[in-house]
């Protein structure tokens, strides 16, 4: 049999600006090459603990169960849902984007009784909307995007989680797209459980998922509490309630695991837990709202770049995400052939869109390592280039120039 020999891993120097994944901070990539550590060596729960109060300022929220889950941020996502759901539970799913339903569909494996409020693609919930569909359905718990990056929007989140303590709902958020990047306001929201990632505005790989989790929603969660047998202790106490049905994603036995107990559930994925306390740790050092300036700056740009150009932007402005615009794809041109052109040519990646905007909308992010002047010229630069060439046509540079404005108009002082 031939055998075939792979070369070592080489890959392009392609600076990342769709919608994520991102180009990882060299500071996390080289936190991630230090050595490994026993999960109970005293170093390594000293860096568990130093990750959990690094999160709860980036979560801005004083709750003490504040930890990683180890997977992408879809197994945050999932290790959130299946901890507070129980099978025949109801569940209502505000849904304006695709990753609204992906919670459906998550939701739907757990054997949840699933009702929805159904937004159009491009628009946000209104607190009536969500009051009004809480009163109707009265659902045991909520869950809801912060920034769906499939639409570019950001829903506003002041007041549902009051809102979901008058009707006695529990509160999910996934704040993948927007962690390290807007205002993830945990304790002014109210929210019980948010999540996220690294992999988008935090500046890190995919591979880890920062949670935050309520007192409220802990005791729900802990009330379904079963603790495998092979690492049980005379001590050990189940909860009454229906037992978590992932072993994997069980937040009980997940959070018994970060706390004093440090129950044996799995190995931490250490050179995960290495990059996510080190985001934690730029996010923190820049300043948290230096850190949203820097992204509401680049998106002000982004937009006034694109504009300049003659292209129409997607969505409202008024909820448009800081860290990703979507853009209306020019009937003159071959939105795929711009996107490899812009790849091929400059080493440049934009993200396309899903579902009813396929084909329609590009994607273009600034987040993160990438949410600065420099690489949202470059950006703009070859956008302009390529799209010259296509046959788009506008004033050549405008696009750079309108950017260069937007960033100067910010930095003159009031």
């Amino acid at each position: 049999m031939t055998q075939t020999f792979y070369g070592q891993i080489n890959p392009p120097a392609r600076l990342l600006m769709g919608p994520g994944p991102v180009n990882a901070h060299p500071r996390v990539l080289r936190a991630m090459a230090a050595d490994m550590l026993g999960q109970f060596d005293p170093e390594m729960t000293g860096y568990m603990n130093q990750t959990m109060d690094l999160y709860r300022q980036v979560f801005m929220t004083a709750n003490r169960w504040t930890f990683l889950v180890d997977g992408t941020a879809r197994a945050g996502i999932e290790a959130a849902l299946v901890s507070l759901v129980e099978p025949g539970m109801k569940l209502l799913v505000v849904r304006a984007g695709r990753f609204g339903l992906l919670l459906s569909e998550i939701a739907a494996r757990i054997g949840a009784e699933i009702v929805t409020l159904d937004i159009p693609w491009g628009e946000v919930a209104t607190p009536e909307q969500i009051e009004d569909a809480i009163i109707t359905h009265r659902p045991h718990v909520l869950a809801c995007i912060h920034g769906d990056t499939s639409t570019t929007m950001a829903q506003p989140l002041d007041g549902v989680g009051a809102l979901c303590r008058k009707y006695d709902v529990l509160s999910y958020v996934d704040a993948t797209a927007t962690l390290g990047g807007m205002a993830v306001a945990t304790d002014r929201w109210g929210a019980d459980v948010v999540s996220g990632g690294l992999q988008k505005c935090m500046g890190g790989p995919p591979g880890s998922a920062p949670i935050t989790v309520s007192d409220r929603a802990a005791a729900h969660i802990f009330s379904r509490r079963h603790v495998e047998a092979g690492i049980r202790g005379s001590d050990t106490t189940d909860g009454a309630r229906a037992r978590i049905p992932s072993n994997y994603l069980d937040l009980a036995m997940i959070m018994d695991y970060w706390s004093e107990k440090r129950l044996n559930h799995h190995t931490e994925a250490t050179s995960m837990l290495y990059a996510a306390r080190e985001a934690a740790r730029i996010m923190v050092e820049e300043g948290l709202e230096n850190r949203f300036a820097r992204h509401a700056s680049a998106s002000r740009a982004m937009c006034a770049g694109l504009r300049a150009m003659g292209l129409e932007l997607f969505g409202s402005d008024a909820h448009r995400m800081t860290n990703v615009t979507g853009v209306y794809i020019p009937a003159s041109v071959d939105g795929e052939r711009v996107r490899g052109r812009m790849r091929e040519d400059f080493e440049i990646e934009i993200g396309t869109a899903f579902g009813p905007l396929q084909g329609k909308v590009w994607r273009i992010g600034a987040m993160g390592y990438n949410a600065e002047k420099s690489k949202v010229l470059l950006t703009l630069g070859a956008l302009e280039a390529v799209l010259r060439q296509e046959g788009h046509a506008f004033t050549a540079g405008a696009g750079v120039d309108a950017a260069l404005a937007a960033y100067n108009a910010m930095t003159v002082p009031a």
